[in-house]
This record gives structure tokens, C-alpha cells and sequence, in this order.
């Protein structure tokens, strides 16, 4: 995949330079407040990733989370798990590949928001176009896509002249999806909106179109990770 590359002009002038792919920002104070945990190899934990498609899948072993999807892993200790599926906000999250390396690794405190955009920014990038090649002129859509009605579920983030973004309009659209369609270029709220989004959580903005699929993001478009997503509880 290319190299990250800076959001474009329409965004310098909003925040400081700096579009490399990052884990998620340390916790927040209201997190910390969580016990310190340290994850050993050998004992007995549960394991979730999250696969190509944007499923969130569960295991019990570490060695059969996948390589590409070890930066990020939430661990959840079986003993307590009835009891943690309560807690909605916070999840401890390992870096598998140091798990597996030296045999433990301290657990990290994030929201399950930002695990979960984290961990979908593990993945290579759905169908998206690089805000550093738009054409010259001649490809812009005139007219947006109308949503369909409701309060929107999904954020269109992205471009008039961005084939991605036109799909990803046209998908929500045949399907009855409610969605917001921000034109990052145009609307300057809009830019200023999805940097502060993807600051938060730690993600590039280097390329369109991103979608916010009821407050986790991804990038570019992919039906089926959309699809897994709107089938998930929020």
C-alpha cells in the first residue's frame, strides 16, 4: 500500500501535519481508572480480532490470531466475561505480536469504539482514491446522492470526484441505508469533522472516501465490511 500522505489543503490549515497510520490515542482519564493488567501467553484468555471482512471473531489461543490483525487484540478473561460484556466502553487490548514474542505483554485501557476502529484499520484499504491524485478537472459529480429517510446510520466522508465515494452513495442508496453525505472539499465543517474523528482514534485520512458506520470508521469502501458492521450491536 502506498505511504501515508497528507490530507490535502483542505485540511493544513485545520491541524498539524502528520498522516501516518498510528494506534489509537492513550486512553482517556475516565479509562484509566481500570486495574493494570499483564496478559501471559500460557494462561487462559480470549482473544478477539477482527477478520478481512470486518467480523469480529473469538479465540482462545493467541498463536490463531492472524499476523496482519495482531497490533490490535482485545483479551478477556473467561473467569470475568459475563461480567465485562457489561461494561460497553472500555476493553484491554494487547499487541499479539509482543504477546507471542516474549511471552507477555501489558494490556492497554481503550474505548471499544477505538479498539474497534483500530483494529478495521488493520486491514488493507477498501476501494478508495488518494486525496494526492485527484483529477485535474472534469469528473465531478454535480449532484450528491439523496439519502434515504431516517436519522443516517452511516457518514459518507469523501469527494465529488471520487469513483469510491459514488459506489459507496449509490450502495446506501439502493439499499435504503440512511446516510449523511459530507463533501470533505467543499464543506469545511466537514473536514474539520472527520479530522477530529480520525485524530481521536488514530487513523490516516489520506484517501476517500471514510465512512463512519455508527461511530467506527473505515477506510474506503468495502460492502462486506459494511455490511458486517450495520449487522453488529452498536
Amino acid at each position: 500500500m502506498k505511504p501515508a500522505l497528507c490530507l490535502g489543503a483542505v485540511l493544513l490549515a485545520l491541524a498539524p501535519a502528520g498522516c501516518k497510520r498510528s494506534a489509537p490515542p492513550v486512553q482517556a482519564p475516565e479509562e484509566a481508572k481500570l486495574a493494570p493488567l499483564e496478559v501471559k501467553k500460557d494462561g487462559s484468555w480470549l482473544y478477539t480480532y477482527v477478520d478481512s471482512k470486518a467480523q469480529f471473531t473469538t479465540v482462545d489461543k493467541p498463536d490463531d490470531v492472524p499476523a496482519g490483525a495482531r497490533r490490535l487484540v482485545r483479551v478477556v478473561d473467561p473467569t470475568k466475561e459475563a461480567q465485562e460484556r457489561h461494561d460497553t466502553t472500555n476493553v484491554y487490548v494487547v499487541d499479539g505480536d509482543q504477546l507471542l514474542k516474549t511471552g507477555k505483554a501489558p494490556a492497554r485501557v481503550l474505548s471499544r469504539q477505538a479498539f474497534e476502529t483500530g483494529a478495521l484499520a488493520q486491514l488493507p484499504p477498501g476501494e478508495s482514491s488518494l486525496l494526492a491524485e485527484r483529477p485535474d478537472g472534469g469528473t465531478d459529480d454535480a449532484g450528491a446522492t439523496p439519502s434515504a429517510g431516517g436519522p443516517p446510520v452511516v457518514t459518507v466522508y469523501g469527494t465529488s470526484w471520487c469513483g469510491a465515494c459514488r459506489e459507496a452513495r449509490r450502495y446506501l442508496s439502493a439499499r435504503k441505508i440512511p446516510f449523511a453525505d459530507k463533501d470533505i472539499e467543499r464543506d469545511p465543517a466537514a473536514a474539520r469533522e472527520l479530522h477530529e474523528k480520525a485524530s481521536k482514534l488514530g487513523i490516516p485520512t489520506d484517501r476517500v472516501p471514510i465512512l463512519d458506520v455508527r461511530g467506527r470508521l473505515l477506510i474506503g469502501f468495502d460492502q462486506a465490511r459494511v455490511e458486517a458492521l450495520l449487522g453488529q450491536p452498536t
